[in-house]
């Protein structure tokens, strides 16, 4: 046997749910970029979960038990409040999917129907649960969910307690589009390995918030932003980025693992941050991000990835930046799920063996000859 590091180039799983081939990722076959231009996130939460849109009457009955499962116990609300005002918010968000489980009689329930129910009640207490801790870190009351909206729309409205501009919605439903599912990536195959055991969707979820939690899945973002705030103005831009390239440092947000010519969900992102600059009335950010991109791409050959301008757009949708990650999850959510339903459904225990590199023919030595 020999190891292949970080799995690079091996094929682990048999999946219908999403691709990425010759650069295109699709979603149970249909392009992102049809998605992302004419799709809601809802639709594409039922597409990945059922393997087809849905019609009108599908996706009113799943716009509806949205709404009824969005609010979140009254009891994890209160352990909300027990936690340091400093707690990371992927931490925040790992122990508090945890504590729903404890108050869903079903949790254990791993049959293919309970499952998916179950997909669809986490679905929408996720952003109710960040929200809320969002809101208790500050000293604020937690918001509850408003019924009849979309899950964009809600957790916009749970945050800040306003109701949110329509343009700020469509762009936040966008980048939900955009991050739902992404294959056999780190967290999904967390949540798949869990689940290979027998365990509950809670558990497989769990796992999957811990991986995600690793800077080097879910947080690019926040580094993006991070480097934006850094720069400071327009003005400041070209000096800092040529010395970082200078100095062969990484700059977050650029080239991937997976795609070659660019990842093709950036150009929405990009879009959407143009838009959302206008809308609030300060392109600083926007026009940053392109002078960053024209930099590294003419002088690196890298193009931006998903992360580069989902920073500037959840800021300027006002959110902050450690809730950056969180909302990766709200969105990723769709896809763990689905495919931890898949996996359940025709399981096998993932039991990959290791290269061994350690020392032979050792023998044991008593403990006073040591």
């Amino acid at each position: 046997m020999t190891a292949t590091k970080g799995l690079e180039g091996i094929v682990a799983a048999t999946s219908s749910i999403s691709s990425i081939e010759d650069g295109v990722l699709a979603y149970r076959g249909i392009n992102i970029d049809e998605l992302a231009q004419h799709a809601s996130f809802e639709e594409v939460a039922y597409l990945l979960w059922y393997g087809k849109l849905p019609t009108q009457s599908e996706l009113g009955a799943l716009q509806q038990q949205l709404s009824e499962y969005a609010a979140i116990p009254s009891e994890v609300v209160e352990q909300l409040k027990l936690f340091p005002k400093n707690t990371n918010t992927m931490a925040a968000l790992r122990t508090g999917v945890s504590a729903l489980a404890l108050y869903d009689e079903t949790a254990g329930d791993i049959s293919h129907d309970s499952t998916q129910n179950k997909a669809i009640k986490l679905q929408a207490q996720i952003p109710t649960l960040i929200a809320a801790f969002d809101r208790i870190r500050k000293g604020q009351e937690p918001v509850a969910p408003k019924q009849g909206v979309s899950l964009a729309y809600n957790f916009l409205y749970m945050l800040s307690g306003d109701e949110p501009d329509p343009v700020a919605v469509k762009a936040l439903d966008t980048a939900l589009v955009l991050h739902a599912d992404h294959e056999l990536n780190a967290s999904t195959f967390s949540a798949r390995v869990t689940v290979a055991t027998l365990s509950d969707i809670y558990s497989g979820v769990t796992s999957a918030i811990g991986t995600l939690k690793g800077p080097l899945h879910g947080g690019a973002n926040e580094a993006v932003m991070q480097m934006l705030t850094e720069i400071g103005s327009l003005e400041k831009t070209e000096e800092y980025i040529q010395q970082k390239l200078d100095n062969k440092d990484k700059i977050m947000g650029f080239g991937h693992r997976v795609y070659k010519n660019g990842d093709p969900r950036a150009k929405h992102l990009q879009q959407m941050s143009r838009e959302l600059s206008e809308l609030k009335g300060d392109s600083s950010l926007y026009e940053m991000s392109v002078m960053i991109e024209s930099l590294v791409t003419s002088q690196k050959g890298l193009k931006p990835n998903v992360d580069f301008y989902s920073a500037s757009v959840y800021t300027l949708l006002g959110i902050e930046k450690d809730l950056f990650t969180p909302i990766f999850a709200i969105s990723r959510l769709s896809g763990w799920t689905a495919h931890i339903v898949e996996q359940l459904d025709n399981n096998r225990i993932i039991r990959p063996r290791a290269e061994y590199t350690g020392l032979y023919n050792q023998r044991y030595i008593p403990i006073e000859l040591r």
